[in-house]
């Protein structure tokens, strides 16, 4: 009788990568390796555009997973902005909201997990087009001043605006099913974080 973690997978494995290529990012930015800065959000943004897509395809969707895969994105956006808010200051008031923004979902969704036992809602398409729309931005940002030293204040704000836009709507839009969690009675939407992370599945191939 065989015994695997179901936790092991490639999404999973993904979502990883992108929390431990921040590393590389920060370094290369603050040095202004422009280039192989961008090379690490080029990765970081494939990854987290394959993992879902992987994850659908192979069904394999964990509650790990569900988490990680926000965490990731998380780490990532901040500390992209806080990169930028350290090279740009004039930015500071519009990146703040990400900051703020970040960290309200995060202590909604650890206040789901750990106190209510609830499951925190996976990614929306609503969520994921405000990710989309940061690295476009961030993109743009990084690489106009890093690769050509073009710094057009107007434009950056511009970007940056309707982003922050974006994630606000998305906060809004988590927000309503943050209260709907909460209110809820389903079984489906409890959670039990130490049996999800053992994530123990049985393989009866070869069992004596």
């Amino acid at each position: 009788m065989k015994h695997w973690n179901k936790n092991i997978n490639i999404p999973n494995a993904l979502s990883v990568l992108r929390i431990l290529i921040i590393i590389p990012f920060v370094y290369f930015f603050m040095n202004m390796r422009i280039l192989e800065a961008m090379a690490c959000l080029v990765i970081s943004g494939l990854s987290d555009m394959f993992d879902g897509m992987i994850a659908r395809r192979f069904n394999q969707f964990t509650e790990l997973g569900k988490m990680l895969d926000p965490v990731a994105d998380k780490l990532t956006q901040v500390t992209v902005v806080i990169c930028l808010a350290i090279q740009n200051p004039i930015l500071i008031p519009l990146l703040a909201i990400f900051v703020i923004k970040e960290l309200l979902m995060v202590i909604g969704a650890s206040y789901l997990v750990f106190k209510v036992k609830k499951r925190p809602s996976a990614s929306k398409w609503y969520g994921k087009g405000a990710t989309v729309m940061f690295y476009i931005s961030i993109a743009i940002i990084v690489g106009l001043k890093g690769i050509w030293k073009i710094e057009i204040i107007p434009l950056s704000v511009g970007l940056l605006s309707v982003t922050a836009i974006m994630m606000l709507y998305a906060l809004y839009e988590y927000y309503k099913i943050f209260r709907q969690l909460l209110n809820s009675h389903d079984p489906k939407d409890s959670i039990d974080l130490k049996a999800d992370l053992r994530g123990e599945s049985m393989d009866t191939e070869g069992a004596e």
